[in-house]
């Protein structure tokens, strides 16, 4: 390939890059307000939640800078979204679909937090310690659903 060829390429991946930056969809950043929590059985659980698991099943999310460039922010919207749906302390017995008794299992089995979620998010990374005392206050605010 010849380098016309290649700068061409170029500038029309720049150009298409800079056309998807207009399409709105994962720019909006706003947290809805919160509704209601779970009765945590502690602060430290509560703490842990938001820590590991807060920015996509709570209406807390901290959104990083890449959250506004596509087309990460699609992908974080996206997250969110669905984070949200499946499970959010904000908006607690709002939602039939808050299976918070799926947590505790979940984190055990290594399900959540999702492996790409961690190498952008090092503080969601529990040691083993931080692990069991997380899956046992989960345990003890939701309880357990141990089907599959």
């Amino acid at each position: 390939m010849d380098i016309k060829k290649i700068f061409k390429i170029l500038i029309i991946l720049v150009l298409l890059f800079a056309f998807i930056q207009l399409i709105p969809y994962g720019k909006n950043h706003t947290n809805p307000p919160i509704v209601a929590e779970p009765k945590w059985d502690s602060p430290r659980t509560q703490g842990l939640f938001y820590r590991v698991c807060g920015n996509c099943h709570s209406n807390k999310t901290t959104w990083p800078w890449y959250s506004r460039i596509a087309p990460a922010s699609w992908l974080i919207q996206s997250d969110v979204n669905e984070g949200r749906e499946n499970l959010n302390v904000s908006e607690w017995g709002r939602n039939s679909k808050n299976k918070g008794n799926e947590t505790a299992s979940e984190l055990r089995d290594g399900e959540m937090p999702p492996f790409f979620y961690l190498p952008a998010h090092p503080e969601a990374k529990l040691t083993p310690a931080e692990k069991e005392e997380f899956i046992k206050g989960l345990i003890s605010t939701f309880g357990e659903n141990k089907q599959k």
